[in-house]
């Protein structure tokens, strides 16, 4: 499996996570439900270490990346929640999409060659998973100040690119299982400490613990394919690809809850999946 077929099963994982924060987060604790996601998601990462017995030491150069990794995935999952509960959906799902730029950015500031068509076709999924966004909320309800809205959506994105760049710089390094893991950690601790010194809540409510497993375990298989393409040719896809999160969230939305997909969003999918085809070329 190359990095561009790893970023869309990232990118499935993410919009399934997605779907299911859109209910969730009304009547559980944000810092709750990240929590829970994060531990979730790091039993499933040692289970699947277990099963294949596939434990290594990292170097010390791999593991300053993954705690990099680790630090800026909390950002990244505080800034995620937090804007998409501000909303709206239109506002909040462009930006946070946008972080392909970052990583391709970064990509070309490590030397790897990336066309003029290449740029074209980051640009089309990015402009599709916008079109489809932007169609998608039709609410006529109150929404908080859209200043601190696009701030704390850039930060989320900002934060998605850093993750996804350390970590696939660790997974360059050392095996990719034990970067994970490590980034996995890190991410728990760092949470434990926000949720202690913000006086947040821990537990969730009952009722969403099931769906915060089901999440933890997509949440852990998206991580791990963006990491493990660190390691394979053009890693810089995988993170692109994944960001197409938002749109399999709409999708999804339209199969199991029913919402309506209007013309315009379907052009939009066609743009977006124009562009992950090119890269696949």
């Amino acid at each position: 499996m190359g990095a561009l077929e790893l970023g869309l099963l990232a990118a499935m994982c993410w919009g399934f996570h997605d779907v299911c924060v859109r209910f969730i987060s009304q009547k559980t604790p944000i810092s709750a439900c990240i929590l829970t996601v994060l531990v979730v998601g790091l039993i499933f990462h040692i289970s699947l270490m277990i099963a294949e017995n596939n434990f290594s030491l990292i170097s010390e150069t791999a593991f300053a990346y993954a705690t990099i990794a680790g630090i800026f995935f909390v950002i990244a999952s505080f800034g995620l929640y937090h804007a998409f509960k501000r909303g709206p959906v239109k506002l909040v799902a462009p930006v946070i999409a946008s972080f392909p730029i970052l990583s391709i950015s970064w990509a070309i500031w490590m030397g790897t060659p990336v066309s003029s068509l290449q740029i074209l076709a980051v640009l089309a999924i990015i402009i599709g998973v916008s079109i489809v966004a932007v169609m998608s909320d039709n609410s006529l309800e109150k929404i908080p100040p859209i200043g601190k809205t696009i701030v704390i959506s850039l930060i989320a994105s900002t934060a998605f690119a850093v993750t996804f760049a350390a970590g696939q710089a660790a997974a360059e390094l050392s095996p990719h299982m034990s970067v994970t893991l490590v980034t996995r950690i890190i991410s728990i601790l760092l949470c434990i400490v926000v949720i202690y010194f913000a006086g947040l809540s821990y537990w969730p409510n009952r009722p969403a613990i099931p769906w915060l497993i089901a999440m933890g375990c997509a949440d852990g298989i998206a991580l791990w394919c963006v990491f493990s393409a660190g390691a394979l040719e053009n890693p810089e896809y995988a993170s692109v690809t994944s960001s197409i999160f938002g749109l399999i969230t709409i999708l999804l939305a339209w199969v199991f809850l029913k919402e309506r997909m209007t013309t315009m969003q379907w052009i939009g999918c066609i743009i977006t999946f124009l562009g992950v085809g090119y890269l696949a070329i």
